[in-house]
């Protein structure tokens, strides 16, 4: 895999920290600044949120941008974004950070997982994935049980401070490492564009098959979302564990998704189906198990690892499926992708607050089940399209 693609795997990192490191800080917060936890988990939605409607619209936007300059401009903007964000006595202007940040992180996303698939073969985009989203589990390895440990130690405002600062060195990566060239899906303007016009990108969502992988994707990243974001209240009261034993679960989980989007990074491109096949009935049975065994410390811990590894193989190659999927579109591909990304963690956080209530802290983990069983369900019309294909 070429240099440039882990540089910008570094920026997803510092992202997806961002992103994710909220699971292990919604009590301090919610405590700060005078919400509830349920209130305060409305904070990993308002980033969702961000992501969705950021995505398709700054990928237009940065067209006929040079990706170098654009992946540099979304980098500064989000590190600036978690400065203000790590000052702030305001829930509204915290939130209101959170989609700013989100929108640059969106337009990161959607350039980088473009710019990626352009560096490799046509054949490896599920490996480049691989690599790219490797950034993402990493902060789930580190980054978040860091910022976790972090903010316990000196308050979650730290945990802010550490994000925009990370930020600075991916960027002068990027400006080191991405080759300076022509905007993404055209040559030198003298040549005139080679690729598609944006209506004939937009019009690829036309496709049957391209709406129902992405649908996929956001009902398994919500089921993801759904429960992660209130991972740290179950293992202080359904598991019982000590408060310092949170970073530890994340980090267990964070291990599982790097586990899994590895593994699944070197068979997405050949046998996304075997996969999807294998690994969602699994999805589906493990988030009940992990309600149901949850007061059982060990069980407890190793459902954690299954369920992040099952999670992210599956999810990763939904949205590697995306991709290939939205082959037509080669500038809005990755914002197609990102899109489905973040619609699910934007459903799933809301979804398993609405369940804390009338369930309690183990709601989360019921929701999710349901969400799979949602995403195996919308499967079956992909499924029966493709035996039809293998017996021609």
């Amino acid at each position: 895999m070429p240099l440039p693609l882990y540089l910008l795997a570094l920026a997803v990192f510092a992202m997806g920290t961002s992103e994710f490191m909220l699971a292990g800080l919604l009590p301090d917060i919610a405590s700060d600044l005078g919400v509830s936890v349920g209130t305060a988990g409305t904070l990993t939605s308002a980033f969702a949120v961000g992501m969705i409607v950021g995505a398709p619209l700054v990928a237009a936007l940065a067209r006929d941008w040079p990706a170098r300059g654009s992946l540099l401009a979304f980098a500064l903007v989000f590190s600036a974004a978690h400065a203000v964000g790590a000052v702030t006595t305001s829930f509204v202007v915290l939130s209101a950070t959170r989609v700013v940040a989100a929108v640059a992180n969106a337009g990161f996303l959607a350039v980088a997982l473009t710019t990626a698939a352009e560096l490799v073969p046509p054949g490896r985009k599920g490996r480049a994935l691989a690599v790219l989203l490797s950034g993402t589990t990493v902060a789930t390895i580190a980054g978040v049980p860091g910022g976790s440990l972090l903010g316990t130690l000196l308050g979650w405002r730290a945990t802010f401070w550490a994000v925009a600062l990370v930020c600075l060195p991916a960027a002068l990566g990027i400006l080191k490492g991405i080759p300076a060239r022509p905007p993404l899906g055209r040559t030198h303007p003298a040549a005139g564009p080679v690729g598609p016009a944006l209506r004939v990108e937009i019009s690829q969502l036309r496709s049957p098959r391209l709406l129902l992988v992405m649908l996929l994707g956001a009902l398994v990243n919500a089921a993801t979302f759904g429960s992660f974001t209130f991972l740290a209240p179950l293992v202080t009261d359904a598991a019982g564990l000590a408060r310092p034993w949170i970073p530890v679960v994340l980090v267990l989980f964070g291990a599982g998704s790097f586990a899994g989007v590895t593994v699944a990074g070197r068979l997405s491109d050949r046998l996304p189906g075997l996969v999807v096949a294998a690994g969602g009935p699994l999805l589906l049975v493990g988030w009940p198990a992990l309600a149901v065994l949850a007061e059982h410390q060990v069980a407890f811990l190793t459902l954690v690892f299954a369920q992040g590894a099952l999670s992210f193989a599956v999810g990763s190659t939904l949205i590697t499926r995306v991709l290939y999927e939205a082959a037509g579109a080669p500038t809005m591909a990755g914002a197609y992708a990102t899109a489905a990304l973040n619609v699910g963690a934007a459903v799933g956080p809301l979804v398993a607050a609405a369940t804390l209530d009338p369930v309690g802290n183990r709601g989360p983990l019921w929701a999710s089940g349901l969400l799979v069983l949602a995403a195996l369900l919308a499967a079956l019309p992909l499924s029966k399209a493709r035996r039809p294909s293998r017996a021609r």
